[in-house]
């Protein structure tokens, strides 16, 4: 029995074209305009960790640290302090209406259904707290963010990372076996797993050809 559902956004509620050809794109033209002491504070923390884990980050070219965030981004680097960076820059597109949330079709209706029938929906994803919100409550078809109980980013852990997992099961208050993650990764699936959660991969336009595994798929939210 399902009473929880966990739901990635990039290749799963939402295309990867508008992840990779609007936000990114537009996160980038902006970046120089968000580099206040704040945002540098934290990219030089960041800088640091991912010297100590051997990571083998870009040289950051202080002051200003455009060229790393660039680097990062061009990297895709889950990087915390870069994903608090681009939520700010897309807050404010939003604010503008120059950025509108965007997810497939069977989604709104998906978690309405859900909604209606009360099970618990939330969300996680290597995104900001601030950019998944940001998605769900602009849509065409509206707000949906009335039916999402909650949102989980990289200050939670690693979307590779078991425990992860288990941290978030235990927030949702369920046994992991009611919750189900769908995601368009199979490492990110092979992570729940080993939480013990049920696990779908999402199979969409435009996502990426993924790893052999016998996990079941979904190629619209109906037939969860």
């Amino acid at each position: 029995m399902i009473q929880g559902i966990l739901l990635d956004i990039e290749g799963t509620t939402t295309p990867i074209r508008f992840v990779y050809d609007v936000l990114f794109p537009f996160a980038r033209a902006h970046a120089h305009e968000y580099l206040g002491e704040e945002a540098q504070r934290a990219l030089k923390l960041d800088h640091e960790r991912e010297v100590a884990k051997r990571l083998e980050p870009a040289p950051p070219p202080w002051p200003g640290a455009l060229a790393y965030v660039h680097w990062m981004m061009d990297q895709d680097r889950k990087s915390t302090a870069l994903k608090d960076l681009q939520g700010k820059i897309w807050q404010d597109g939003y604010r503008r209406g120059e950025l509108h949330g965007e997810v497939f079709p069977d989604v709104p209706p998906a978690l309405e259904g859900w909604h209606r029938s009360g099970i618990d929906v939330r969300i996680f994803s290597s995104g900001s707290i601030l950019a998944q919100q940001l998605i769900f409550s602009t849509t065409p078809q509206g707000d949906l963010t009335r039916f999402i109980s909650g949102y989980y980013d990289t200050t939670t852990g690693p979307k590779g990372e078991a425990s992860s997992y288990e941290t978030i099961a235990a927030s949702f208050a369920l046994p992991a076996e009611q919750i189900v993650f769908i995601s368009d990764v199979v490492r990110e699936l092979d992570a729940a797993a080993g939480a013990n959660l049920q696990v779908r991969l999402a199979l969409r336009p435009g996502n990426h050809p993924q790893p052999q595994n016998s996990y079941r798929t979904v190629t619209s939210f109906a037939e969860i």
